[in-house]
């Protein structure tokens, strides 16, 4: 059963730099991924709001920082994707650089979901992303996303291995397993989402 309060999620605005986002203030949970992780998929489900993010067959749509307004003091943000996106390695210098300034300067971030295939979990940029977030000492929770692609025992096994590579990292990190498709891990991740955003009292 979806929280309603995700239903209340809105576009606010998009952001190229940091100067350009929403005053720093409140609580933001921001989602990041490779540009093949399903985070547009999983951000519809979680806010169960079918078109919300808009979901493209093309990796790497998503250039601009989009923040989603919950309330008048909660925002969900969605980052850019990395990895498969077919643009010039400059542009690609130049996400890295404001998700770098946005992740280390950004005051009411309180969490990070990072999002990976659990087909092809700790590449090169989700551990870049779990250094970052270690470095400014920001939480993570991991989802292992499109689930519905493995058999049941696949996929425990990766979760297992994932979280035994997260224990062995410096940050605070935690992991489960998620498909937009199947709707399967939703209550989880409202879970981790209530505490960040101050809903847990």
């Amino acid at each position: 059963m979806t929280n309603p309060f995700y239903r209340q999620a809105r576009f606010l605005t998009s952001a190229a730099k940091l100067s350009q986002c929403p005053p720093d203030e409140g609580f933001e949970v921001a989602f990041a991924g490779r540009s093949n992780a399903g985070k547009s998929s999983a951000i519809n489900a979680i806010c169960d709001h079918r078109g919300l993010t808009k979901v493209s067959k093309t990796p790497g749509r998503t250039q601009l920082i989009n923040f989603f307004g919950l309330d008048e003091h909660r925002r969900l943000v969605d980052l850019p994707g990395y990895g498969f996106a077919k643009v010039s390695v400059k542009i690609k210098r130049e996400w890295q650089r404001n998700l770098a300034e946005y992740l280390e300067r950004r005051q009411c971030l309180r969490g990070l979901v990072l999002l990976m295939d659990v087909r092809h979990p700790l590449k090169e940029f989700d551990l870049q992303m779990l250094e970052w977030a270690a470095h400014v000492g920001l939480p993570v929770h991991v989802l292992l996303t499109k689930t519905d692609k493995l058999k049941r025992g696949a996929a425990s096994s990766t979760l297992l291995k994932v979280r035994k590579a997260l224990e062995e990292m410096e940050g605070e990190f935690s992991v489960q397993l998620f498909s937009a498709l199947k709707r399967t891990g939703i209550d989880e991740v409202h879970g981790v989402l209530d505490g960040w955003l101050g809903l847990a009292d």
